[in-house]
């Protein structure tokens, strides 16, 4: 059985690419990690990501094209302007029988592979607090309450995109086509006032197929917040704590990684982390200009 971790990515976000490597190769040398490519201009990323991570491209290609194809071809532009953003979907399609997704936005604390054994009991598992922080919002309206689409239970998990872990299997090609093309008929059931492009799409998808769900949060042990706009994190040896509870994870969604943001220094610190601190120029540039 393979089990690993999968991201999304091309050139464009390199360097938050290399910053979430470093930090999970600090802590894991041997998991197995997947690029699924965001478009076609991936191959300086996947080179600096092969090269020093032994990152491995996500190998069915032709079928990836074929289902960002069918995408566009479910959804209307003004719907889902870029199929491209539901490329995550394929994971269930990959070569990993159990896998952790994570967007490039996030840095993590520990040897996060380990988390994959919460799938001996569950089929899913997330580990954030959006269910309180934000209910229903950037993923359902409130037609899906009233209309009760999903009861108030099931809409207590739902999840941010960004982190979340499952195993090849649970989801169909078939089930995934059906289902989205279901919610292609109902725009009005989704929130996507401030910009989320996946996410209502996946929650629909998990909500509905995936009855053997955790949040981490959720259980006896918890798990603190991961969010990168929560002000009160600690740093101690370039991991944070929310007091003395370490996080597994920090998620700078919705939160810009730049000079004088929140928790940059963090950040650069795992950007830069086998290089220089004094030579700022991109390690893709220093490469590849050669």
């Amino acid at each position: 059985m393979q089990r690993g971790i999968y991201i999304v990515a091309n050139d464009r976000v390199i360097d938050n690419a290399i910053a979430l490597l470093n930090s999970i190769r600090f802590y894991d040398e041997k998991v197995l990690v997947y690029l699924i490519p965001f478009n076609e201009n991936y191959q300086n990323v996947a080179n600096i990501l092969t090269r020093f991570h032994q990152v491995q491209v996500f190998p069915y290609l032709e079928f990836l094209e074929q289902f960002t194809q069918t995408i566009g071809e479910i959804f209307p532009k003004d719907f889902l302007a870029l199929p491209n953003k539901m490329r995550k979907l394929a994971v269930w399609f990959g070569p990993l029988d159990e896998f952790i997704y994570i967007d490039t936005d996030i840095i993590v604390f520990e040897k996060i592979a380990d988390s994959l054994n919460q799938l001996a009991e569950v089929d899913f598992f997330c580990c954030d607090y959006h269910h309180r922080s934000e209910g229903l919002q950037n993923i359902f309206s409130s037609l899906v309450k009233e209309q009760q689409i999903f009861t108030e239970e099931q809409l207590q998990d739902v999840f941010n995109s960004g982190f979340w872990a499952s195993r090849k299997g649970v989801i169909t090609q078939q089930m995934m086509e059906e289902t989205l093309r279901e919610c292609a008929m109902h725009k009005e059931y989704f929130d996507f006032s401030c910009g989320v492009t996946d996410q209502p799409i996946l929650n629909y998808l998990v909500l509905k197929h995936i009855t053997k769900r955790r949040n981490l949060v959720k259980t006896p042990e918890g798990e603190p917040g991961s969010w990168a706009g929560s002000p009160h994190f600690q740093e101690k040896d370039y991991v944070l704590y929310d007091s003395d509870r370490r996080l597994k994870y920090l998620h700078w969604a919705g939160t810009p990684i730049k000079p004088g943001g929140s928790y940059w220094k963090l950040w650069e610190h795992y950007r830069y982390l086998h290089e220089a601190r004094e030579d700022k120029l991109p390690l893709l540039q220093r490469l590849f200009r050669r």
